[in-house]
């Protein structure tokens, strides 16, 4: 992200751009990239990271539908929706009179974590009367089908070498059993440059721009463009009342940038609340030059813009205390490397969701198998965790609800095991959850603490046995927390850990409460004691919201956790699994 102010409680006071990076796009469902959301945050002076993704293709072994020549082959590919319907999202050219083509042309598309995009590709023989009709005008009707073939982008991604080899299908009549041959499919992540430099800025002799305090500045970075516009790129945070501040670390992509002779604005203004902030100085200097600053331990004067004397040399100084180039590992370097998500998921079984033998209750299982909430979200969520989780074995557990032992539980195994609490896939999870109704009485109080600390403790083994894995915990709930203070007491002890929090809310109670956990304002949150959580690990979303609007539980709830992911091993320095450290 770069240089806007974003409208939160504290007014814009955090950093953006410098800090935090949007990983991936997660506001579109089409499979391309959208440059109209691209647009969206650029004109807010946002830098939205698509994971734009380019997919090669190769057949082999095709079938040949030509009779004095052999087949022209192209391949179609596309997106298929939830209804069910295919959306078309590229062609390759056609290759003439080959069985074993390697099409030159890409097919792009954007990987988007929060969703299962199930990609189905198609082969055609185009008819020798259309060679010259550009590809994109063909009428598929009039050519000759030579097979079909479907995956998940996902399964393509988390390979180590993200390609797959995929066998052709179709059905050419009763009777034909023929091999159609393969198609293969390799990705490859379209970013320019993975380039990123991480500066220290501090400023001395600041003018006072306040009457009754001293200014709360802050910084912000803008590229020259060729129209020589300065485009904002990114901001820091408010230092309050301090004339001679120090920021947290300012971290720039080339993306960004653009290149190390690129001249950069660097703006330090006054922030007012009102949003009219009074600019105390500005310089200009490329990366390049801010590098030097810092090694040769140089000083940039501010100026003020006059239009009567020039600019007036200030007595003001920014500083560079350190520079550091390096490589900014993604999302997908992770899960391609090996690193796995772990999927765990917890049920609210307190009275407050009604007799689950009542069709009113939100735990009613509808003889006609239409999905109650939580099995919605159980089916939704999972459906795109377990593709980054090779065993597909996830810890499942209840929450208040009165087991067969007669006592009151807040973290019980959903399966009913007295020991083991894990079962085998999402139809594990429904298996386990469908059974639990039919053994457990709904009781109470909701309590969160006990199933995060039971979720950190498995990510806190995880970490002392230096396993590549990051841990996501499903909290699906009806009502409001009983033991506020111990959730965040739980969480902000967890966000030291791999591990992050999706919380569904489920009927129409209010979850005021539970969007405070959902430290989206700025504000992280505090513990009992006082102390800060390292990172924000809580995404909240309430089922109702879903219902209402076009995005669906998947993309509502994961769409930070790349984020999140991203934040916690960047913050320890953590490698894809196999890369040299740096």
């Amino acid at each position: 992200m770069g240089g806007c102010f974003s409208g939160d409680v504290q007014g814009g006071k955090q950093a953006i751009g410098g800090v935090q990076q949007r990983p991936t796009s997660t506001i579109t469902n089409n499979a391309a990239h959208n440059d109209a959301v691209d647009f969206f945050f650029r004109s807010r002076g946002q830098f939205a990271l698509f994971s734009q993704i380019e997919l090669s293709l190769s057949g082999l072994n095709l079938i040949d539908r030509d009779i004095t020549s052999k087949s022209d082959p192209m391949a179609v590919m596309y997106l298929r929706k939830k209804d069910g319907t295919l959306e078309e999202v590229g062609r390759t050219e056609v290759i003439l009179n080959n069985l074993n083509p390697k099409w030159i042309e890409k097919i792009s598309v954007s990987f988007q974590f929060e969703a299962v995009q199930t990609l189905v590709f198609h082969v055609y023989d185009v008819d020798t009367r259309y060679h010259n009709v550009p590809v994109k005008t063909l009428k598929l009707k009039d050519q000759d089908f030579l097979g079909e073939a479907t995956c998940v982008l996902s399964e393509i991604m988390t390979k180590s070498n993200r390609s797959v080899t995929l066998n052709l299908t179709g059905n050419f009549g009763p009777g034909v059993n023929r091999r159609l041959g393969t198609l293969s499919v390799q990705a490859e992540e379209t970013i320019a440059s993975k380039t990123v430099v991480e500066m220290n800025f501090r400023c001395i002799n600041l003018d006072n721009k306040d009457l009754f305090s001293k200014s709360d500045p802050f910084l912000m970075i803008s590229k020259i463009v060729e129209s020589s516009a300065a485009v904002p790129i990114c901001k820091t945070e408010v230092v309050d009342n301090n004339l001679n501040p120090v920021w947290r670390p300012v971290s720039l992509t080339l993306q960004q940038f653009g290149s190390k002779e690129t001249p950069l604005v660097i703006e330090c203004f006054d922030f007012n609340s009102s949003g009219n902030h009074e600019l105390i100085g500005k310089t200009e200097k490329s990366v390049a030059e801010l590098e030097r600053l810092c090694h040769q331990k140089e000083v940039a004067n501010f100026v003020y813009p006059s239009m009567a004397h020039g600019n007036k040399v200030l007595k003001g100084k920014l500083i560079v205390d350190r520079f550091v180039e390096k490589v900014q590992y993604t999302f997908l370097d992770y899960i391609s490397s090996g690193f796995e998500l772990n999927f765990m998921v917890a049920v609210d079984f307190t009275a407050s969701n009604g007799d689950p033998r009542d069709s009113s209750s939100l735990h009613y299982v509808d003889p006609s198998g239409r999905l109650n909430s939580y099995q919605q979200a159980i089916m939704e969520v999972g459906e795109v965790i377990q593709f980054y989780d090779s065993d597909r074995r996830f810890p499942a557990w209840g929450f208040g609800g009165r087991t067969s032992a007669g006592q009151v539980s807040h973290a019980f195994n959903l399966n009913g095991a007295p020991y083991g609490d894990e079962v085998v896939g999402v139809e594990g999870i429904m298996e386990a959850y469908g059974n639990a109704l039919r053994n457990v009485a709904l009781a109470g109080p909701t309590l969160f603490s006990h199933v995060v600390d039971k979720a950190a403790n498995i990510a806190s083994q995880s970490l002392s046995q230096n396993s590549p894995k990051y841990f996501v915990l499903l909290i699906i709930t009806d009502g409001v927390l009983t033991d506020m203070a111990g959730t965040l007491d739980a969480l902000v002890r967890a966000s030291d850990l791999p591990l992050s929090v999706l919380i569904v809310g489920v009927g129409n109670a209010d979850f005021k409460q539970m969007e405070i956990l959902d430290a989206d304002k700025g504000r992280r949150l505090e513990s009992s004691t006082g102390r800060i959580a390292t990172r924000d690990i809580v995404q909240f979303v309430p089922m109702k919201e879903i219902h209402s609007g076009q995005v669906s539980v998947v993309q509502a709830l994961l769409e930070e956790l790349p984020g999140q992911f991203l934040s916690y091993v960047r913050s320890r320095n953590i490698n894809p699994v196999g890369a040299p450290a740096l």
